[in-house]
């Protein structure tokens, strides 16, 4: 896990780390390739301090000796920092050489000088780095002398140290992008991971700069989960403008702490049967709104839903085709929408069936309607459809109409344009209601099994239904059972009457089984066995 601030540490990062051409850590090596060595600070044999003495290599080894043990036996700095300060620091050894008398023993004589007269640590330290006084000097802390009072600075030094770039290129770091070294930017492992994400998103066409401003130095970021969520959406589908757009344009989904949290909306999607793709077009038209709102009042509309007793199979149908209506609408309390709707749990999610948009007007601080009455509603609808089709020609007739047509106003039109479409003619779809009123009682699928039935296992033609009507209202099991039994009586060489099929089904069951049932010694037998096969069926 890697703290981070607001920085600029990606801009600087970006450009010199992660080149087009390049592999990361290829590129990154254009700052290591340049390793600390003795031949890039080697001294002239003999040197002129600024007071005019000669200083030769062996005083001069003698001053970084003391140096080095002032810093990291007095000052508890650490030794490889220590070491690194006393050797590639000749200016600061100079101006301090310019303080002691150097035809003395140099050494003693700088430990004594240091044990009365403590240096400011910053200036050795900051040329260590490989800046010049002209440049460091700027950069000097005001109130500060010694290391150890900026501990940030020390440890993300540290982390730069570790991670293998040259301690002479870390000033040039410093220098260009000192928010680095300022808040805590670079505790932990700065690993290939965050440099993967950089190289990402620079490909995608992401301005890197934007994203200093959705970091927060009380966040942690796990880039290891933000390279395989980019990977993953990569995987799915997502070009590359599609990608560098849906980041440009919710930069706060994935870089305020929310990474974990998208997970969850990608598990939660595929259990309710979403496939990625869908996921993925979600994402693109993913409203301008804080992620953690959006999770929020997803998961608040699937305990909302659960709550009214809504069927899984529902619940599952509605996330699958509106998540992003769902995750736009914090809902009411099912209590309080009960009160306000004048619904009970089984209406209110009829009505979500019906229309899922519904749930936009159901929001916190919207003000609800009553739902209309069922009865009424119902009631205009039927004399609507009545009048509509000269069912009844009179209003005052009507009332009495309306008792005989039964059942829901809303699906008598279904169910009559599914008379017509098997092949009744609309006048003739009249005839027929108005003779056997109980047909629209019935499921548009149960009209569709009968007359399929009536055509295509009977043998009649669909305008058969015009003479008998009333066929529908018997089940196809009746229909079968009476034809397979009067066809075995036929078969067994019974003399039967002829009959149609409106006598043979119209008969009660009662009449039936005494004229032709027991007709024959054998014929009780042979009706219960097909009407166990037949209802089994």
């Amino acid at each position: 896990m890697t703290h981070f601030g607001k920085f600029k540490i990606f801009n600087w990062v970006s450009s010199n780390f992660v080149g087009s051409n390049k592999t990361p850590l290829s590129s990154m090596m254009s700052l290591f390739n340049i390793a600390e060595s003795p031949m890039f600070y080697r001294t002239k044999r003999i040197v002129q301090a600024e007071n005019g003495q000669s200083i030769n290599p062996v005083s001069r080894t003698a001053a970084q000796t003391a140096l080095l043990e002032y810093l990291y036996v007095t000052r508890n700095i650490q030794f490889t920092d220590a070491d690194n300060m006393s050797k590639n620091s000749p200016h600061f050894l100079e101006k301090l050489l310019v303080k002691v008398d150097i035809d003395a023993d140099i050494g003693h004589s700088i430990t004594r000088f240091l044990c009365f007269h403590p240096i400011n640590e910053f200036e050795p330290f900051f040329e260590s780095l490989g800046l010049k006084p002209r440049d460091y000097n700027p950069l000097l802390p005001r109130d500060l002398m010694f290391l150890c009072d900026d501990d940030l600075l020390l440890e993300n030094y540290h982390v730069l140290c570790n991670y293998g770039i040259a301690r002479s290129k870390i000033g040039k770091i410093y220098k260009e992008a000192g928010e680095v070294f300022g808040p805590y930017l670079l505790i932990g492992e700065v690993n290939a991971d965050f440099v993967k994400v950089l190289e990402i998103l620079r490909k995608e066409g992401v301005d890197i700069s934007r994203i200093e401003d959705h970091l927060s130095e009380k966040s942690s970021y796990d880039w290891s989960k933000l390279l395989a969520l980019l990977n993953l959406l990569r995987h799915a589908g997502y070009n590359e403008e599609q990608l560098g757009g849906l980041i440009s344009r919710h930069l706060g989904i994935f870089f305020e702490d929310s990474v974990d949290r998208i997970y969850l909306l990608i598990g939660f999607l595929l259990k309710f049967g979403s496939t990625m793709n869908q996921i993925c077009s979600m994402f693109l038209q993913f409203p301008q709104m804080e992620f953690e709102e959006f999770f929020s009042n997803l998961r608040h509309c699937f305990l909302f839903l659960n709550e009214i007793q809504m069927e899984a199979h529902e619940i599952r149908n509605i996330f699958r085709s509106h998540p992003l209506m769902l995750g736009s609408c914090r809902l009411k309390k099912p209590n309080t929408l009960r009160l306000a709707l004048h619904a009970a749990e089984k209406r209110m999610c009829e009505v979500i069936q019906e229309s899922p948009q519904v749930l936009k007007k159901w929001v916190m601080g919207s003000k609800v309607k009553r739902l209309p009455n069922l009865r009424l509603k119902s009631r205009k609808l039927k004399t609507k459809f009545l009048l509509d089709l000269g069912i009844v020609d009179n209003s005052n007739k009507i009332g009495k109409a309306l008792k005989v047509f039964r059942g829901s106003g809303e699906k008598f039109q279904e169910r009559f344009d599914c008379i017509v479409e098997a092949g009744v003619s609309r006048e003739d779809a009249c005839e027929m209601i108005k003779a056997s009123p109980q047909i629209l009682g019935q499921s548009k699928d149960v009209l569709e099994m009968k007359i399929d039935f009536l055509v295509n296992k009977v043998g009649y033609p669909v305008s058969y239904l015009v003479t008998f009507p009333s066929y529908l209202n018997f089940t196809t099991q009746r229909v079968e059972l009476r034809l397979a039994m009067y066809n075995w009586l036929k078969d067994q060489g019974k003399s039967v009457p002829l009959l149609s099929l409106r006598s043979l089904i119209s008969l009660s069951d009662k009449k039936f089984i005494n004229e032709y049932v027991n007709s024959h010694p054998r014929g009780p037998e042979i009706w219960q066995n097909l009407k166990k096969e037949i209802y089994a069926e």
